[in-house]
């Protein structure tokens, strides 16, 4: 029997002596389909919220057998460790448009903060306002240069102990060298990369709170994005949080590898598709989520990438907060993030012209599921072109300029430079 239940607040790690698990529990059954098609029962044991609040993750190694599970499955993996294809990357897209596709994304890093100063030093590095986070809550910060360049976008969760943050594989090192670096004799800060030890699942499409309800978790539909609470999976820690990388609606899961298969088998019980990385970076795309090494470089900066409801403008000093203030203050965004339809294929890189003139570059491409769907993420000079015009990319491609859907929920503050 699989056994999932709400974290207590005594939770330790190994070698400290057992948690003791207060009472009462909720009981909730749910029912998964194994390999060999033997029904099992999936039991939840749930405790309230404030106590649940309480929990930071931080789990031992354990085997990750859970590529095991997907290489049975047919999946194709990377010597890296990453899911790369299902070899059904239109089904999975098409599920993330109409239905629900379930991806694992746990080579994305995870740095666990922890500390008596976690708060206030997360709040001086990076551009959220974490002062005003509870734990159970989460939100999106950035962490940009002196001179507010954008480095990558991190999904942090609130816990009582520790704050986890999600972010890209090709930044995790950086970042977490960089808040290291930043972290004062006096400071009460601990930074540990927590990705080898942990499993990320994200669930994306219009019928993701369909399969929490089933799963008996409908409580988290319709909380704030950020949202999160902590249960138990085979005696193995799980975190479950409201919205996912690229949108505020959807879910995220993390959790101890050895939980892994078995959360993977309820979630597609319930009719979810599985979905490989480069679907995955096909939707990233086409929804217009920014990505370090692509739209987030040393070349634009965090206003310029539209990333404004990861900015508080309101709180106290950090990094990068001087150009920020001051890019506002004067109108000084000079280009903007677009998303772009595309007549073929472009190169990265490519120029973006208008009447013959340059007005930016390409900075992603994805083909789409059909093979005349072409999209692109680039920078456009303000006032060159907006919404519905069109532009040359590279030679002779025809590009139309789009809102694409992770930068329309951006929300500016009134009289800001968001549109061109």
């Amino acid at each position: 029997m699989i056994t999932l239940s709400l974290l207590p607040s005594s939770f330790t790690l190994p070698n400290q002596s057992p948690p003791i698990l207060p009472k009462p529990y909720l009981l909730r059954n749910l029912e998964l389909w194994s390999h060999h098609h033997k029904k099992k029962k999936l039991i939840f044991h749930s405790i309230s919220s404030q106590s649940s609040s309480s929990f930071d993750l931080s789990p031992p190694p354990i085997d990750h057998d859970f590529l095991d599970t997907v290489k049975t499955a047919g999946a194709e993996v990377s010597g890296e460790g990453i899911v790369e294809t299902f070899h059904n990357d239109e089904e999975a897209l098409d599920a993330a448009d109409n239905g629900v596709a379930v991806v694992d994304l746990s080579h994305f890093g995870r740095i666990r903060v922890s500390g008596d100063d976690r708060v206030q030093f997360l709040h001086n590095q990076s551009t959220a306002n974490f002062e005003c986070l509870q734990a159970g809550q989460g939100c999106d910060t950035v962490f940009v240069t002196p001179t507010a360049r954008t480095i990558d976008i991190a999904h942090a969760w609130v816990m009582k102990n520790a704050i986890t943050l999600v972010v890209s594989p090709k930044t995790c090192r950086t970042i977490s060298e960089m808040l290291n670096k930043y972290i004062f004799f006096a400071d009460k800060v601990e930074i540990q990369d927590i990705t080898k030890k942990t499993s990320l699942f994200v669930l994306v499409g219009p019928k993701s709170g369909q399969v929490m309800e089933n799963l008996n978790l409908g409580n988290l539909v319709g909380k704030p994005y950020g949202t999160h609470q902590h249960f138990y999976v085979d005696k193995q820690p799980i975190t479950i949080g409201v919205g996912n990388l690229i949108s505020e609606d959807g879910f995220s899961l993390m959790m101890s590898p050895a939980a892994a298969p078995s959360v993977w088998k309820a979630i597609l019980a319930q009719g979810a598709v599985a979905m490989g990385s480069n679907a995955w970076n096909k939707l990233r795309v086409i929804q217009g989520r920014p990505a370090p090494g692509m739209e987030l470089t040393k070349e634009f900066n965090v206003l310029e990438a539209c990333l404004w409801n990861s900015i508080s403008l309101t709180k106290g000093c950090y990094k990068g907060q001087e150009t920020i203030s001051r890019l506002i203050t004067y109108d000084g965004v000079k280009q903007r993030l677009w998303g772009f339809h595309l007549s073929d294929a472009a190169q990265l890189g490519s120029t973006i012209t208008v009447d013959g003139k340059k007005v930016g570059k390409l900075t992603s491409y994805a083909s789409g599921r059909k093979q005349s769907e072409h999209f692109g993420l680039g920078y456009i000079k303000r006032q060159a072109a907006s919404e519905g015009d069109r532009v040359i990319v590279g030679d002779n491609i025809i590009g139309t300029v789009v809102e694409v859907p992770f930068l329309s929920q951006q929300r500016p503050p009134s009289g800001s430079s968001k549109s061109s």
